[in-house]
Formats: C-alpha cells, sequence, structure tokens
C-alpha cells in the first residue's frame, strides 16, 4: 500500500510542533530517490444515467454541521423538492427536513437546481438511509462520525495524495516528553495511502479506489477540486464522479486556485460556492465567509480549521479577524487537538509554487503558533513532503 500510495501524485503534509505549529523549512527537507510519475490522461465526463429523469437526484455529497446534523447537496436538472427523507432502515423514512434551492449562470452555462437540506440531529456511529426529492429510484447512505476518539480522517491535498491517520493515535502521545518526536514516526506509519488536489483524471480514479477501501469517518480536501478551470460542465462530471464516495461520508473542503474562476464581471468562487457549501455560519464561531471556516469532531476533542488561500487573509481582514478570534477561544486545556488546512503550503522544499504561501504565512503563522496548533495540511504542490517542526522558517526548538 506505502508504494503504490508514493505512486500517487501529492499531497503536501505539514506536521507537528512542540506546544505550537509545526510548520517545517525547506532547509530540513530530505532529498528523496522518488520520481514524480507522468500526469494521467482526463477521465471521459461522466454523464447522466440513461435510465435518470429530469427529477432524479445526482451529484449527491454530505458535509457536518454542528456535531449531530448533515447537509445534503444534491442536483436535478427539473424542478423538484428539496427535501431530504432519511431513517435507519432501507427503504423506511420517517424523518424529513426540508431546505433551498438555487441555480447559478456562468457565461452560457446554466446549472441544474442546486437542492440542499439540514437533516438531524442524529445519532453518532450510526448508518442512515435517505433519498432526495421523494425520490424512490435512487436510495443513498451514511455513516456518521463517532462522539468520541478514535477519530479518522482521510486528507486529500493535490490530485492524487489520500492521507488517513487516527488522532487517537496521535493523541496518546501528546503528554511524552518526546512527544513530537514520536508523533513523526507515528504519522509515517498510519499512513494508508497518499493522494491530491483531487482533478478528473487516471490518477483521481485510482485515489478514490484507495479512498473506498478505507475505513474511515471523514474525508477533508484543502482545495482544487474539480480542476474545471471555467468549463462548468466539468463540476458536474466532478459531481458524479465523487457521488459514491461523497454521499457516504462528509466531505469538508476548502477553496484552491483552481476554484477561482475569475473572470470580469462574473463573481470569482461561483460555481464552488454555490455546489460546495460548508457550515462557515454554524458553530460557536461562524465565519461568515464560506471560502474559511472551522468545526468541531469528536464530541470536542478536535478542532478542524479550513483557511482561504485565495481570499484576503492579511492582517485586519475579515478572515484574519475571524482566526484570531477562534484560536483566542480554544481551550488547550480540554486537550484538544487542533489541526489546520490551507492550499497553498507555507513551506516547501519543491520548485513548484515555491514561495506562493509566503505571504499568508506571514499574516497567519504566528497566530497558528501561539495557539499551539498542533499540525498543517496543505496541497497545491503534488509532490509529497513531511518535516520537522519550524517557526518563522527556522527549525524551532
Amino acid at each position: 500500500m506505502a508504494t503504490s500510495s508514493m505512486a500517487l501524485m501529492a499531497l503536501l503534509v505539514v506536521v507537528l510542533a512542540a506546544s505550537a505549529l509545526s510548520l517545517f523549512p525547506a532547509s530540513l527537507a530530505v532529498t528523496s530517490p522518488y520520481v514524480r510519475p507522468a500526469p494521467r490522461a482526463t477521465l471521459p465526463v461522466l454523464r447522466d444515467d440513461a435510465a435518470a429523469d429530469g427529477q432524479t437526484p445526482q451529484q449527491v455529497h454530505i458535509s457536518m454541521v454542528g456535531p449531530d446534523k448533515m447537509r445534503v447537496t444534491w442536483i436535478t436538472h427539473d424542478d423538484a423538492p428539496a427535501i431530504v427523507e432519511y431513517g435507519t432502515t432501507s427503504g423506511n423514512y420517517p424523518l424529513s427536513a426540508t431546505g433551498s434551492t438555487m441555480t447559478y449562470s456562468y457565461v452560457l452555462y446554466h446549472s441544474g437546481n442546486i437542492h440542499d437540506a439540514v437533516i438531524g440531529p442524529l445519532q453518532p456511529s450510526t448508518t442512515y438511509y435517505y433519498r432526495c426529492s421523494s425520490n424512490p429510484s435512487r436510495e443513498f447512505s451514511f455513516r456518521t462520525p463517532p462522539a468520541t476518539l478514535p477519530f479518522k480522517f482521510v486528507v486529500v491535498g493535490n490530485a492524487p495524495v489520500t492521507l488517513l491517520f487516527s488522532l487517537q493515535e496521535l493523541l496518546a502521545n501528546i503528554m511524552s516528553p518526546c512527544r513530537w518526536h514520536i508523533i513523526v514516526v507515528l504519522m509515517m506509519n498510519i499512513i494508508d495511502n497518499v493522494a491530491g488536489d483531487l482533478g478528473q483524471t487516471g490518477w483521481t480514479a485510482s485515489t478514490l479506489k484507495h479512498i473506498a477501501a478505507a475505513d474511515y469517518d471523514m474525508l477533508l480536501l484543502p482545495g482544487d477540486l474539480s480542476y474545471a478551470d471555467y468549463i462548468q460542465s466539468r463540476w458536474d462530471s466532478y459531481g458524479r464522479l465523487v457521488e459514491p464516495l461523497a454521499s457516504a461520508r462528509p466531505w469538508m473542503v476548502t477553496e484552491g486556485n483552481h476554484e477561482v474562476e475569475k473572470l470580469p464581471f462574473v463573481k470569482p468562487f461561483k460555481a464552488y460556492n454555490a455546489r460546495w457549501r460548508m457550515p462557515y455560519d454554524a458553530g460557536a464561531s461562524p465565519s461568515g465567509d464560506n471560502l474559511y471556516y472551522s468545526f468541531d469532531v469528536a464530541g470536542g476533542a478536535v478542532h478542524v480549521i479550513m483557511l482561504g488561500s485565495y481570499t484576503d487573509y492579511a492582517a485586519g481582514s475579515a478572515q484574519h479577524q475571524w482566526l484570531r478570534r477562534y484560536l483566542a477561544a480554544i481551550d488547550r486545556g480540554r486537550m484538544a487537538f487542533v489541526v489546520a488546512l490551507v492550499h497553498a503550503p507555507w513551506y516547501n522544499s519543491n520548485r513548484a509554487h515555491r514561495g506562493e504561501g509566503d505571504a499568508m504565512r506571514g499574516a497567519m503563522e504566528e497566530l497558528l503558533y501561539g495557539a499551539r496548533v498542533d499540525a498543517v495540511f496543505a496541497g497545491h504542490v503534488h509532490a509529497y513532503e513531511r518535516f520537522a517542526r519550524v517557526y518563522g522558517g527556522k527549525e524551532a526548538p
């Protein structure tokens, strides 16, 4: 598994800090004999099921909202009710929730009806069966995350890199005097496979296959989802491609450079914000912006911060002020494990994209260090790296 995982392209993983942030300098990187494999061809555009009609739900995906609710998002070509019916027995849906519907236009493209509804409260570690728009043709199911540790994430960073790790294994070593050395070893040993900014290529298919074989609770994706790059139909094909996994476990995402899609008279992130709504307006510290947000899992033992590399992050910006307030409110006395995700890495020894995260690091690294954030994960580079701890461009003591 480790060999095949390294053959996937790369998630840039930036890990660890002693009582502080785990970020690492290019000077600490060790040259690897690994040679990046050639790109694989783009997958054929996935079309609708030939048997589907205009009200058949498609591109279904879910995301967490608070500790015990789930947002279900789906698309229909024609008008259909924004209702999700659900229960714990296949074919029996005693509960329901009604949400909202929207569409968007992008130059000559017009989206289908994008529905979302928040269901719950839900029981932890429980399988729920559901259907969308009261359509009997397709039944979906998902398993809710556990309310306590252990908790397993899959982290997808840049086109084919997936990291599977258990926070319980990491947390078990936090009180050790040499905890950060132990955590490094743990991180090396519990990687199930490594994948990256997802996209829609042959590497994507391989990555999704690896993820499907893993037993995990939640997927984290720090940007570059569909690689639609202005071609809006590629958002639709991406939604169909990831639906088997994204409808079964919560996918928590933030934006990358390929989500910007800015044109004259067209707002950036138009497709991303319409299709992948995250819980930016939920929790004790809502951010007010879908491009950055935070959430807790495992009964509040784990805090996850999703930062926006492509919206304003400078001191005084809305994102910077929100992050400062959020970090100040974290109670590290509860042994919370805090992780952050960004798209453009703050430390990177690879020639590709070197320095692109420097401005964001200059604006926010001190905040994360001061709050003792434990690990930072990034994507963008398509080359896997892991470092010793660092702060301010130097090795941290």
